[in-house]
């Protein structure tokens, strides 16, 4: 438990928000120092449906089962399922870029009114060269949008993975500048929002690509270690809060 503490006091990076150096294997243990039961919607494209991995869970099963495993109540919610693993509740469009994941955002958000976003979007705007100049706008409007429809909502924001397209490589490196420089002016404005680093020194690397864009189980792996991270981390901010109450919604998805 002291490794684990003494982590999240270091210095942080990307204007407030912790990297992931922390000793993995004590924080999987650890319970959450604010536990609420966790109604979480993984939003984004490919990566987010899981793509690429062996059961179609992504980092979904992974990172389910670090919380449960740390005393935390979880229900995955989305319109759609993907996977072999229970709860397998997700909102995940492959192809989709950051302006049309957004249109499903605002058909499915007030259904359940998550208290947890995971996002992950923005790699098929780089693949498709994809009026990249205004990714951060567009992501910025989305998640001012995702607090309107589910105000008791905390945002983990992903950085981009890399990709081993040179010239897509180059779009993910200027649409993670954008997103980081968000968090800072979000954080301004009082919303709750972390910044996970799938680029940092815990994050995927070459040999966790299963092609050119997508992760492989490894590589899934190692992104559920890093939102685990950032829940972490949001709970100990006090960002966390008790989801609105929505009939049929349980605090279990399993």
């Amino acid at each position: 438990m002291a490794a684990l503490f003494v982590g999240l006091s270091a210095p942080l990076a990307h204007g407030g928000v912790a990297v992931n150096h922390f000793n993995l294997a004590a924080r999987a243990i650890a319970p959450f120092p604010n536990p609420v039961p966790l109604r979480i919607m993984p939003l984004g494209a490919s990566i987010t449906w899981g793509q690429a991995s062996s059961e179609g869970n992504g980092y979904r099963a992974e990172l389910r089962y670090q919380l449960t495993s740390a005393g935390n109540v979880v229900n995955m919610v989305g319109s759609r399922q993907h996977g072999n693993m229970a709860d397998s509740d997700v909102e995940g469009w492959p192809g989709f870029r950051i302006d049309q994941v957004h249109q499903k955002a605002r058909e499915v958000v007030p259904q359940w009114k998550p208290n947890v976003f995971l996002i992950n979007v923005g790699t098929n705007d780089a693949v498709q060269s994809r009026n990249i100049s205004t990714a951060g706008e567009r992501m910025e409007q989305m998640i001012n949008d995702l607090y309107s429809m589910s105000p008791r909502a905390t945002v983990l924001l992903s950085t981009l993975l890399l990709n081993r397209n040179p010239a897509t490589e180059r779009n993910v490196q200027s649409i993670n500048q954008q997103f980081t420089s968000l968090i800072p002016k979000l954080r301004m404005a009082g919303r709750r929002i972390i910044l996970v680093d799938m680029r940092s020194d815990q994050g995927p690397v070459d040999g966790d690509l299963f092609d050119e864009t997508h992760p492989n189980d490894s590589g899934y792996r190692k992104m559920a270690n890093i939102w685990y991270t950032g829940l972490f981390q949001a709970s100990d901010l006090g960002f966390l809060q008790g989801a609105e109450a929505v009939p049929g919604v349980p605090d279990n998805g399993a």
